[in-house]
């Protein structure tokens, strides 16, 4: 049995990397390890943070974890003080979620003064460089790998952008697990009364936060594609998310495309208690995205087995095998719309079923954490 750290978003806090950090330490503690969360005082200040807020609305997660708030991103003093604290406590491993240059400083800090002769410091990275590149990214992204031990890494591009910063350090790949956190799929007809939406209509979504890179504009675009080919009869796009950006930009795409009635969109963030309904309604969830490492959303659309677009782009690739569970599509709007066009033509909405249930077998929580607790040789 080992004593862990998880460092890293959790419970107040909301979104899919907190949501992951928490079932990653539950299938820690089946595993028969001693487990507990560190998470943030202050995560982002309210003036840098995109969206309406930071902080979950549902009750703190079931599973017994313990997690304690003590990292604020913003201050030194804090930094050197719980680094401290943290060695002090005797863990065989620290394992820290990394995802933004912008916490670089502050993990990488922490990091440092954490470590002690016995305990090993693992990086689990979602992206090592953002998609909204800054000119700061490099040197805090410097500043971070060179304070952990090891890495894991849900995508081979995550893999191959650490070998840049650091090629003499071990990097372990196990993908992206399933989130199978939001419940069971219900009727389409109780989703569809739940979102006060039309049944008889055919729905594609799109999930999630609203960000320049994952390519509502495309798919926005390749909606007035399909509608000119006359395949947009009877079919709705659903967008249901939060905007970290102007949605006014997408509004009067959609007003000038003519698409008024063709799109519906929910601009808030989606809890947890209603992820559900969305995917049960869906025929089939869209990611158009411009560049991407993995993602949580392919995760979410297997736990619900609704069958996959996605754009050829990073790791997504690997994690939607093509013809299987969905359908791969060049990234570009006419392609995206070429596989839609494709999904609704080519047999029953429903014949991608059986492949989710075999495919979504191989990405688990229990893989990630024995991943996670791989030991390597220290540098």
């Amino acid at each position: 049995m080992k004593k862990l750290l998880l460092l890293g978003p959790a419970w107040p806090y909301r979104g899919g990397i907190a949501a992951s950090n928490e079932q990653l330490a539950i299938a820690l503690q089946k595993q028969g390890h001693e487990v507990e969360i560190c998470t943030f005082r202050l995560q982002y200040p309210s003036l840098l943070f995109p969206g309406k807020s930071q902080y979950s609305e549902t009750p703190r997660p079931k599973g017994g974890v313990t997690i304690q708030r003590a990292i604020n991103s913003i201050n030194p003093l804090n930094w050197f003080v719980q680094g401290k604290a943290i060695r002090k406590r005797g863990y065989d491993q620290l394992v820290v979620r990394y995802w933004t240059p912008f916490l670089a400083p502050a993990l990488g800090t922490v990091c440092r003064r954490a470590k002690c002769s016995g305990m090993r410091v693992t990086a689990l990275v979602d992206n090592l460089i953002p998609h909204e590149e800054h000119i700061w990214d490099k040197p805090f992204t410097r500043h971070f790998v060179h304070s952990v031990d090891d890495f894991v890494v849900m995508s081979h591009q995550v893999r191959e952008e650490i070998a840049a910063f650091c090629p003499e350090k071990p990097v372990r790949y196990s993908p992206h697990p399933v989130y199978d956190i939001y419940g069971a799929k219900i009727d389409r007809n109780e989703a569809a009364a739940q979102l006060q939406l039309d049944a008889s209509l055919q729905w594609a979504l799109f999930f999630g936060l609203i960000r320049a890179y994952k390519g509502l504009d495309w798919l926005i675009d390749a909606w007035a594609i399909l509608k000119k080919r006359g395949v947009a009869d009877g079919k709705k796009l659903l967008v249901a998310g939060e905007f970290y950006e102007n949605e006014e930009k997408y509004r009067n795409q959609i007003a000038q495309l003519g698409l008024t009635d063709d799109v519906v969109i929910h601009n808030r963030f989606i809890p947890d208690n209603e992820v559900a309904a969305y995917f049960s309604l869906a025929d089939l969830s869209v990611q158009p995205y411009k560049s991407a490492t993995q993602s949580g959303i392919t995760q979410i659309a297997y736990h619900f087995e609704t069958p996959m677009i996605v754009t050829d782009v990073g790791g997504l690739a690997e994690i939607v095998p093509h013809g299987k569970v969905g359908y791969v599509a060049p990234p570009n709007p006419t392609a995206v719309a070429d596989a839609i066009e494709k999904f609704y033509a080519d047999g029953p909405i429903d014949r991608f079923a059986n492949a989710i249930r075999i495919e979504k077998e191989r990405f688990s929580w229990d893989a990630l954490a024995r991943t996670v607790l791989i030991e390597t040789k220290k540098f």
